[in-house]
């Protein structure tokens, strides 16, 4: 049986009239750059997380660059984040001269770690003041805990740049009511990669805030700083979301929590047949309804790379994400962090794998992948 990672046809069948005619009716219109359908992408997806603006941008990575850039990061502040996520979290803070700080992850949901958040803006009251965001990761899907990382960044008075991408639609209860992610901080940031829950047919972005001046200076940030055209008051980039992915996105919205709900359910098949097997499956820190999965991520005490390629030659499509932290990576040797010093991030690259999780699994298919995990962990 073949059982690939990802299989983004199906969807794309199911939508295919719909899809078709969103492209040809940008074709048609001529309007290649912004206009009608990023702006009513931008409200859906406000109104879809419960923020008050959206501003469409070219990619995820794009989307916190700018959210960088909007806070006025520059050369020499410090954003402090976990060393457990794609490389973009990191990178954009290294991009604009900034210093990438880190903390661990907590092991259970891998997201950062709040009270070494408390640890580090007590340990460090000379970095402390050049402290000027924190970048929590929602990471494959689930919330990082919010609430008491809020009450320190209000307490230290840090920005919070939400890094939501693999998050959209991803829900948190700790505030007494739930919130979705990328609504709690200063500003949340989406990546609509095709990989995504709401994945486009290209790169493409989202930043959420519901502070208008914030909003107001995204704008223009995304458009070279120019407002009106020719007139630029600061310098920004070409950060734009292009209308064709705008409109394929407003396409397939309407299908997210329905997509979310077979990932759920997808997710709770696996952790019953894989109860006992040998692997971790994934934790619910605030129960499964919170969790859109975009990865189904499971810790194997031993021999993961080898369960890997076991599977590979069984059919099954796999991934490590991520094989390195960024303490680790080569071009961030500059930061002077030591193997050993975020040890749950490193275990986590050296024992985690993700699973193939899409909406339009079959049960045969989820049956056939946890058999094969019991197979080799068997022997």
């Amino acid at each position: 049986m073949q059982v690939p990672l990802l299989d983004l046809s199906a969807q794309y069948q199911s939508l295919e009239s719909e899809l078709r005619e969103a492209v040809l009716e940008v074709l048609a219109s001529t309007r290649y750059i912004m206009g009608p359908k990023v702006e009513a992408l931008e409200s859906e997806i406000a109104r879809y997380v419960g923020a008050d603006f959206g501003i469409g941008v070219s990619s995820g990575t794009d989307a916190l660059l700018v959210a960088l850039m909007a806070l006025d990061i520059k050369a020499g502040d410090i954003v402090l984040t976990s060393p457990y996520s794609f490389f973009a979290t990191a990178g954009v803070v290294a991009r604009l001269g900034a210093v990438p700080a880190f903390v661990d992850i907590n092991p259970d949901s891998y997201n950062i770690d709040v009270a070494a958040v408390e640890q580090w803006l007590a340990d460090n009251p000379t970095k402390r003041e050049r402290l000027k965001a924190i970048i929590p990761v929602h990471l494959y899907g689930q919330c990082a805990d919010m609430k008491p990382l809020m009450e320190l960044a209000d307490r230290y008075q840090v920005a919070v740049i939400e890094d939501a991408a693999q998050a959209i639609g991803a829900t948190y209860p700790g505030f007494g009511s739930v919130r979705s992610a990328g609504s709690m901080g200063t500003c949340g940031c989406y990546s609509f990669f095709p990989s995504k829950n709401l994945g486009g047919i290209g790169d493409g972005g989202m930043v959420v805030t519901s502070d208008p001046k914030l909003a107001e200076k995204l704008r223009r940030l995304r458009n070279h700083g120019a407002e009106p055209k020719y007139y630029h008051s600061m310098i920004g980039g070409n950060f734009r979301l292009d209308p064709i992915q705008a409109a394929v996105l407003s396409v397939k919205l309407p299908h997210l929590d329905s997509w979310h709900r077979r990932r759920q359910e997808n997710a709770q098949l696996y952790d019953e047949l894989l109860i006992d097997s040998g692997v971790k499956t994934p934790s619910l820190m605030f129960g499964r309804a919170h969790h859109i999965y975009n990865q189904y991520v499971v810790s194997v005490s031993a021999h993961r790379d080898e369960l890997r390629q076991f599977l590979q030659e069984k059919g099954i499509g796999t991934e490590v994400y991520y094989p390195v932290p960024f303490h680790e990576q080569e071009c961030f040797r500059y930061l002077g962090y030591e193997t050993g010093e975020f040890p749950e991030s490193e275990r986590a690259a050296q024992h985690t794998l993700a699973l193939p999780i899409f909406p339009e699994l079959e049960r045969d298919q989820i049956t056939y992948v946890a058999e094969q995990i019991r197979n080799f962990l068997s022997r």
